[in-house]
Order: C-alpha cells, then sequence, then structure tokens
C-alpha cells in the first residue's frame, strides 16, 4: 500500500481554491478512480496521466489506485490538475518521494508523449498558491514569465514529465527538444492551449490601442490626438474622463469622430500599476487571450463588442461555470459601446451594478463567480435611425422613430455616465484648414498630472482617482469653493439632478480643479461640470485648455 499527496488549484473566474491531489495505492484489481468532483475535461485526465507516464519510461502501477481532489466539494475543471495526478501516483509506488512532492504546487497539462503543455489561468493560480504559503510551483515551461510575475514564489518551469521526476529524484535532467515555431512559420502547437479561439477578436479586445507609452520600436504607430480634427468640447470631455476615470456619452452625426475619440482614449491614460497589471493579466490569462510573449498586461486594455453582443458576453457567463466578459476584459481600461442603441435594452441595463460597484457577480447551477470590472465605459450614439436629427441634413425620422431609439439608453444607466457631450459635424475649413491639434503626448501628461494631485490628496485613504470615491465622502471629507454648490443645489431641488448626479458633478468638478492646478473647486469648476454632464451651456469656457 501506498500513499502521497501534492496540490494544485482549481479556478473559479480569477480566484483560485488549492486542491489537495492525493493518491492511494492497494492491492487488488488494477483500476484508476478519480474522485473529487472533476469535470469531462478532468476525467479524461485517468488516460493521460497513464499514457505520459508510460511513455516517461516509467511503470504503470498494476494496483487499485484511488485519485482524491480535496476539498471534494468544490467543483474542479480542465486539464491543469495532470501534473499533480501524475507525480502524486509516482510518489504513491514509490518512484518519487512522498515528502519531495508534499510542499510543491503543480500546475499543467499532460500530452500522451509526456510533453507539459501550458494552461490558461497561471498566474491567478500562482497568487491563489501564494496566499495559501505555498513558496514552490512548479508550471509549464512556457507559462514560467507569467507565473514568476508573483513576488515570494520559487518557480520551476518544466517541459516534460521526465525531468520533472529527474529533479524531484536529484538526477541528471535530460535534454527535452525545445518546440518553437516551425520554419516555414507555423505557431507552435503548444500555445494552443493558451487561447480561445476568436477570443480576442470576438470580444473586440485591442491592447495595441496603448498609446505613446507603448509604441515598440518597428511596430505601427498607435492612434494619437493629433488626427482628431476640431472637436474641442469632445478634446476636453475625453482629458477629463481620462484623468478622473469617468464614465463618457458621445452623441453625434455619423462620421463625427466618435469612434476615433474613443480608440484615442487609452493612450492618454497612464500606465497601469504593477496592483492594476496583475489583476488585468489574470483575467486575460483565464479568459485565454493573453498575447504571446507577452506575459504581463500593462497598459490599459480597449474592448469595443460589436453591437449584437449578448448580455452573457458583456457581463460574463456561459453554460457551466462562467466565463468572464467584456466588462471583465477591459478592467482597468476602456469599455467602448460603438452604435449603443443598437445593443439589446437588457444587454445595456446589465452594466448598471458593475458601474457602481466595481465587479460582477455571476450566479449559475454550476457555481458563482465574482470577476473584478472596474472599466471606463464610453458610449456612443448617433441622435436618431438615420443620423441626420437636428444637423439640418434632412432627417427622415418619425419623431415616435427618435423617441424610441433614443429611449433606448435608460435613464439608470444615464445616470451613471459622468459627462455627456454633443459631438458636432466637423466643418470644412476644420477638418483641411488648420493643422494637426495637440499630440496624445501632451494631453497624457496632463492626465498624469491630475491624476498625481488627485492620489496626493487621497493619499491616507483606500482611493486614488475621483472616480472611486464614495459620495458622502466626498460631500463631507474635501469641500469646493464657498458658494460653488449653488448652481448644482438649485438643479436637485428643480429634479434636474439626481443625489447620484450631484455626486457625480462633484467628482467630475474636482478633476476640473486637478487639471487647472486648483487646491479646490470653483464656481467655475462646478459649473463646467455640470455643463458637461448636462450639456446645457451655463458661461463656463468648454473649449481650449481647462487652465
Amino acid at each position: 500500500m501506498g500513499f502521497a499527496r501534492t496540490c494544485s488549484v482549481a479556478l473559479v473566474g480569477v480566484e483560485g481554491v488549492v486542491v489537495e491531489v492525493q493518491a492511494d495505492l492497494e492491492p487488488g484489481i488494477a483500476a484508476f478512480t478519480l474522485v473529487g468532483l472533476p469535470d469531462k475535461s478532468l476525467i479524461e485526465s485517468r488516460d493521460r496521466v497513464r499514457a505520459a507516464i508510460v511513455n516517461s519510461g516509467e511503470t504503470w502501477p498494476a494496483k487499485k489506485l484511488t485519485v482524491g481532489l480535496s476539498p471534494a466539494s468544490v467543483p474542479k475543471s480542465g486539464s491543469g490538475f495532470d501534473l499533480a495526478v501524475a507525480c502524486a501516483v509516482l510518489a504513491a509506488d514509490g518512484r518519487i518521494a512522498p515528502h519531495a512532492i508534499a510542499d510543491l504546487m503543480m500546475i499543467g497539462e499532460l500530452g500522451l508523449d509526456g510533453v507539459v503543455r501550458p494552461v490558461r489561468g497561471v498566474l491567478p493560480a500562482v497568487l491563489a498558491a501564494a496566499d495559501a504559503g505555498y513558496r514552490h510551483v512548479v508550471v509549464p515551461e512556457h507559462t514560467t514569465a507569467e507565473a514568476a510575475l508573483v513576488p515570494g514564489v520559487a518557480v520551476l518551469g518544466v517541459r516534460s514529465l521526465r525531468q520533472l521526476i529527474a529533479v524531484l529524484n536529484d538526477e541528471p535532467v535530460p535534454d527535452e527538444e525545445r518546440t518553437g515555431p516551425d520554419l516555414d512559420g507555423r505557431p507552435d502547437p503548444l500555445l494552443a492551449g493558451l487561447t480561445v479561439p476568436g477570443g480576442g477578436i470576438g470580444t473586440g479586445l485591442a491592447t495595441s490601442l496603448g498609446g505613446a507609452h507603448q509604441h515598440a520600436p518597428g511596430a505601427a504607430a498607435p492612434p494619437d490626438m493629433a488626427d482628431v480634427a476640431g472637436q474641442p468640447a469632445a478634446r476636453l470631455a475625453l482629458e477629463v474622463a481620462a484623468a478622473g476615470g469617468h464614465h463618457l456619452y458621445l452623441k453625434g452625426p455619423p462620421g463625427a469622430g466618435k469612434t476615433m475619440l474613443a480608440e484615442r482614449l487609452p493612450g492618454i491614460l497612464p500606465p497601469l500599476t504593477r496592483q492594476e497589471s496583475l489583476e488585468a493579466t489574470a483575467v486575460h490569462s483565464v479568459a485565454g487571450i493573453l498575447p504571446p510573449g507577452r506575459p504581463l498586461v500593462d497598459t490599459p486594455p480597449y474592448c469595443a463588442p460589436h453591437h449584437s453582443a449578448t448580455m452573457q458576453s458583456l457581463v460574463g457567463g456561459g453554460s457551466g461555470l462562467p466565463r468572464p466578459g467584456a466588462v471583465s476584459l477591459a478592467h482597468r481600461g476602456v469599455l467602448f459601446l460603438d452604435e449603443t442603441p443598437e445593443f439589446s435594452v437588457r444587454a445595456l441595463d446589465a452594466l448598471r451594478q458593475p458601474l457602481e460597484s466595481g465587479h460582477v457577480v455571476v450566479a449559475r447551477a454550476a457555481g458563482v463567480m465574482r470577476l473584478p470590472a472596474r472599466f471606463m465605459l464610453v458610449l456612443a450614439a448617433n441622435p436618431c435611425p438615420c443620423g441626420r436629427f437636428s444637423t439640418g441634413g434632412g432627417c427622415d425620422c418619425s419623431p415616435t422613430a427618435v423617441r424610441r431609439y433614443q429611449a433606448r439608453l435608460s435613464g439608470p444607466l444615464l445616470d451613471r455616465v459622468d459627462l455627456r457631450v454633443d459631438v458636432e459635424a466637423v466643418s470644412r475649413s476644420e477638418l483641411m484648414g488648420h493643422g494637426p491639434g495637440e499630440s496624445t503626448t501632451v494631453i497624457a501628461a496632463r492626465v498624469q498630472d491630475a491624476r498625481a494631485r488627485a492620489a496626493t490628496r487621497y493619499q491616507h485613504t483606500p482611493w486614488r482617482m475621483n472616480c472611486e470615491v464614495p459620495g458622502h465622502e466626498i460631500r463631507t471629507r474635501w469641500h469646493v469653493a464657498p458658494g460653488a454648490l449653488l448652481a448644482a443645489e438649485r438643479d436637485m431641488e428643480r429634479g434636474l439632478l439626481t443625489a447620484r448626479g450631484l455626486d457625480r458633478v462633484l467628482r467630475v468638478a474636482w478633476t476640473l480643479a486637478d487639471l487647472a492646478g486648483h487646491p479646490q473647486p470653483t464656481p467655475d469648476d462646478v459649473l463646467r461640470a455640470l455643463q458637461l454632464r448636462s450639456g446645457v451651456h451655463r458661461g463656463a469656457t468648454m473649449a481650449g485648455s481647462t487652465a
């Protein structure tokens, strides 16, 4: 009789649960039983592990074998348990010393030939292992860089089961043929397990829009704000949104530049902090859209799903355990919904909860998953189905059609959007007669300075940006200039501004003050914040610099 144990990780969304993999060998009819709520892909590990052990030059034990995954009440899925199961079986059979694997965390899929294949979600799995006190982790060689992002954990990357057995037994490590792209340019077949077919295209993910701080030599230049002709009000709103993390609604006729502006928003955002990068990378790793050769997402993601996207693809869902949706793929970045009224009303209203909380909780029969979803929402819409309403272009839409079209954006959703800007059609003189406007680099520097002022103000609090401060705190702890809120209070008394709207006006006013270098919002800052929220001109200057 032999017994051995080691550990692996079961992922539920981006949260990991440490799973103890136990192997027990007893005399009796040769059989392999796997218990502990495994899914279909995990049940099939019995055949993968048997073939991998035999093809690695080891002997399969001809005894009754039981492998248990504890805690048994947690559902386990995926092929990432293969490596731990194989080592537990070999240790129970005496081929490996049981104490050598007792404190190891193992993650990896086994091919029938014994090659250790990479799996998705290595970063959140190693984070869970580190939180549980494990300091030594074994992962596939292809994901070593991703696992090494977690501080305080020693990572061993292996190419095959043979190599791992040799390391654990302190034997000479055999050389294994390195895999890589073929000479004719075909991709490495081992990397197929790291990506979901069509994942990046289907979600509209485009981290290459990261801006000036992400322009590698020889790569195509990222979109630049200097390409935008005219649109001073929209450019200012974009800068305010980037400086304070505010949500933005762009409304205007086709061809005015709404999409062009939204695509340039990630470029003026500051690079992600280390913690933010780990959060974004964990989601992308689980979703299978982490770019090959780039283990860390260090620039704000940009996700632009098509208007035919379902509610599940936006907030997360699917059969079995839910998968991350667009709101999570855009975590710490930008979620852009072009042609917003064309989205389903149910899908749009499902955004209301993550907009407030910064995370999304998806409940299914197979389990409950909590995913991060702190993103900047950018909505873009035409004024009517034909797009020519109120532009003097001969709109053919009936008043009923216009009302129905505009009503697809519900009041509760728009109440959560801080900035609402009318994007006017670009004139010929603006398009042809003027030189380039301010570049992304210049605007990004102002945004960085404004963020630094906010971070200094909130340095002894859990917040770093104006959009994160709760309404009660921003009303009571940080005061505006005397008399600055008179106009906002009048709007609230007249029913033009909700309590949530007043808090959001205050946050925008603080962002405007940070951009202008004011120690506190002035009456002009509050008036401009009201104008950015309502679109009604109140005497505040909307064009040009915020200084």
